[in-house]
C-alpha cells in the first residue's frame, strides 16, 4: 500500500494500541480535578505482584517524548514504550462493585491474573 491517502486512512481506522473506556475517562477526570493543572495519569507495568507483573497508576506532570498518549474527554493518559509491549490491545476501564471500585485493565495478553486484579502474567 503506497497510496498516501490509503495509508492515512488505515492509520486513522486502526484500533488504538490501548483504549480508554468512557467510565475510566470520567473517573480519571474526577481524580485529576483535585490535582494541579496539566496533570496526567501514567499507567505502567512493573515486575512484581502475585502473578509476575503488576499495573502501576501515578499522577504526573511529565510526559516523555516516546510515551503513548491517550487523549479522551479532556483527560490524558500516558503509557511508556516498555509497558506498551505488555499492554498492547488492552482497555483501561473503571469498575464499581460491592467490594470496592478500581481501575481494571482488560488485557488480552494476560494469561493469568490474581484475585486483586492488579497483577498478571503473560
Amino acid at each position: 500500500m503506497s497510496d498516501p491517502y490509503l495509508l492515512a486512512m488505515a492509520e486513522f481506522l486502526a484500533p488504538p494500541p490501548v483504549a480508554l473506556s468512557d467510565r475510566a475517562a470520567r473517573r480519571i477526570a474526577k481524580v485529576l480535578s483535585g490535582e494541579p493543572a496539566g496533570s496526567m495519569l501514567r499507567v505502567a507495568v512493573n515486575g512484581g505482584g502475585c502473578s509476575g507483573f503488576q499495573y502501576h497508576f501515578e499522577v504526573t506532570h511529565e510526559q516523555n517524548a516516546d510515551d503513548l498518549v491517550i487523549d479522551k474527554d479532556g483527560v490524558r493518559v500516558l503509557v511508556d514504550p516498555i509497558s506498551l509491549e505488555y499492554m498492547a490491545g488492552s482497555e483501561i476501564d473503571y469498575a464499581e462493585e460491592l467490594i470496592g471500585a478500581s481501575f481494571k485493565i482488560n488485557n488480552p495478553k494476560a494469561i493469568a491474573s490474581c484475585g486483586c486484579g492488579t497483577s498478571f502474567s503473560v
